[in-house]
């Protein structure tokens, strides 16, 4: 049911949007509603809005055509009845959120809205009225929550995608509990305009998928500014920047220190994962994951579970007792909370998140288990709270701290439960990480969701034209790996991208009287050469005004006609620089020239 597999079904007439959606309703009739399932939308209007698509020649070219997808019931949907898992706080949307619309308008159709731990109160799965969603590869194991039912649906593959929402992990743990891709996007990349807050400061609209390439997709159609939601931000020019992303090396944090609480095989497939992503180009590196989760303790521990309280205010206080019984303890004691409490979590965090800034000055990313262990629904119902709090151990910090985060399938435990480690960096670096995720997933992973489905037979995320938020540059003499003024690309983050040659129209020059030595590069048409050798790094666009400030004259920057025919920015030589400078051309380069003086 992955995205790309059925749009090549309709490109090839052995599939139809009506066919699809039929077979989707076939399915929910034969199993049942719940518990995956709060409320759908109607079988003869989705087939009415299918048969539309199809009638339309335009709708084909739609990034989402005919694409089922499920909402988690904390969205609103107009026409249909939003409970957030609770039925007494039921209403009557009039309003569609402002991401599904944009679904919606990309060809996708809504097959219903999923069950969810109440108030989206929980990582497990098991807080609702609405029958406990299990994990798709044992019943006896919870499916992870909030967003159960959303990830479910893609696990049994009733759907292609689905979205959830994650303030403390869940659109996380239940991707690992399903050997799904869950992507938690930067904070107001996505809008959560119409969705029931939980914490609105802190949460996040999700995507279920099974594979990255079609979280991407579904990414690149729901993300946007939107004004009606004042937490709405797009990342400004250089800030969505991940040249690490494309460089071929990448450094990822590890914790020094590893907590599975006795899960040993939970362990092993972490190794077994940072072992891959050292095989794919990424150089390991140890930090200290204490600030880390002493960050984590402060959702649950800290004020900001008096943030749960706001959107409900009015129902708790009239209503209590229609609540399940874990969330209306964790809800009434919030209200004991007070704006001293506020303010003192505010400062705890402010120090934790300057501890936990230094380690991005050494890693890229971070490579954690999603979750430490997994656990029977059995004991989450003995043990609610203590063990929620234990499923959230490696995810809890990720809002607070203003982090993007990817989470994937890591090799199946021995006992056939999946197991799942997330990838997490900077805010706006959500497009990288899904890059680096898909190739993770696709060294560690055989099938997808709870099927047989091979992911080998699906297409890999293709790598960007060019790369967001970079600036293409080729350097040609002092900035080369290795010479004295590398470090002005390094110190600013850009990384090299691939050794390459210009056009045959360019001479190369040692300039005179220059500190350190530098050559200039000068197209010359009609000269016909073999091409000078460049290295192409991308910078981000952030550091480029700082580095343009200190390039000192004859020398510049310009565009410089790469040997392939493309065209990148790159050092350009001012002609009344080459006086009394001395042609290297023949050389072919910076490097063979200085050797040939050593000699």
């Amino acid at each position: 049911m992955n995205i790309a597999s059925l749009k090549a079904a309709y490109d090839n007439g052995t599939a139809t949007p009506c066919s699809v959606l039929a077979a989707i309703y076939d399915q929910i009739d034969r199993g049942g509603q719940l518990p995956v399932w709060i409320s759908l939308v109607d079988r003869a209007d989705n087939l009415e809005r299918a048969r539309t698509l199809e009638s339309d020649p335009g709708a084909r070219a739609l990034p989402l055509y005919g694409i089922p997808f499920a909402v988690k019931d904390n969205f609103d949907v107009a026409g249909m009845t939003t409970t957030a898992a609770c039925p007494d706080f039921a209403h009557a949307a009039t309003e569609t959120a402002r991401v599904i619309e944009k679904l919606l308008d990309a060809g996708a159709v809504l097959i219903g809205k999923t069950n969810m731990d109440q108030f989206a109160t929980g990582l497990v799965g098991t807080r609702t009225p609405y029958g406990i969603c299990s994990s798709v590869f044992d019943d006896r194991y919870v499916s992870g929550g909030s967003s159960s039912g959303s990830a479910v649906a893609v696990g049994c593959g009733l759907v292609s995608f689905a979205l959830g929402t994650d303030t403390a992990g869940s659109g996380r743990v239940p991707a690992a509990f399903n050997q799904l891709v869950g992507l938690k996007p930067t904070r107001g990349w996505l809008s959560t305009h119409g969705l029931l807050p939980a914490c609105r400061t802190l949460d996040c609209v999700s995507i279920f998928a099974e594979t990255c390439a079609d979280a991407s997709r579904v990414f690149t159609v729901a993300r946007g500014y939107d004004a009606a939601d004042p937490y709405s931000r797009v990342p400004a020019p250089g800030q969505d920047a991940v040249p690490w992303s494309a460089a071929g090396n990448f450094h990822f944090g590890v914790p020094s220190a590893l907590e599975f609480f006795g899960d040993d095989e939970a362990a092993t497939s972490y190794e077994a994962a940072a072992t891959a992503l050292n095989a794919l180009g990424g150089v390991a590196v140890q930090f200290d994951y204490t600030p880390f989760r002493q960050a984590a303790d402060l959702l649950y521990n800290g004020p900001w579970v008096a943030e749960r309280v706001v959107a409900i205010r009015d129902f708790l206080a009239s209503d209590p007792e229609t609540l399940d019984p874990t969330v209306k303890s964790i809800l009434q004691r919030a209200q004991s909370l007070s704006a001293v409490d506020a303010f003192e979590g505010a400062y705890a965090l402010k120090s934790l998140a300057a501890q936990c800034s230094a380690v991005w000055s050494e890693v890229d990313l971070l490579l954690l288990p999603t979750t430490p262990t997994h656990y029977t629904i059995a004991q989450v119902q003995a043990d609610p709270i203590r063990l929620n709090s234990k499923l959230g151990y490696y995810t809890n910090f990720v809002n607070l701290l203003d982090l993007a985060a990817v989470a994937v399938p890591s090799r199946l435990r021995h006992s056939g439960l999946p197991f799942g480690v997330s990838l997490i960096g900077r805010a706006f670096s959500d497009q990288g990480l899904l890059h680096i995720a898909d190739r993770l997933h696709r060294e560690l992973a055989v099938t997808m969701g709870g099927s047989q489905r091979k992911l080998a037979a699906t297409p890999a995320l293709e790598a960007p034209q060019r790369l967001e938020g970079c600036m293409p540059l080729a350097v040609v003499g002092a900035h080369l790996t290795g010479q004295p003024l590398n470090w002005q690309l390094t110190e600013r983050k850009a990384r090299l991208i691939r050794l390459t040659r210009t056009h045959g129209d360019y001479r190369l020059y040692a300039l005179m009287s220059t500190t350190p030595p530098k050559p200039g590069l000068v197209y010359s048409p009609g000269f016909c050469g073999d091409g000078i050798e460049v290295e192409v790094w991308a910078m981000p666009e952030g550091g480029v005004g700082s580095f343009l400030n200190a390039i000192p004259p004859p020398l510049g920057l310009g565009t410089i006609h790469l040997s392939d025919g493309s065209m990148v920015k790159g050092f350009i030589c001012e002609p009344s620089g080459l006086e009394g400078a001395r042609e290297i051309t023949h050389w072919g380069g910076w490097r063979k020239y200085l050797a040939s003086r050593s000699v």
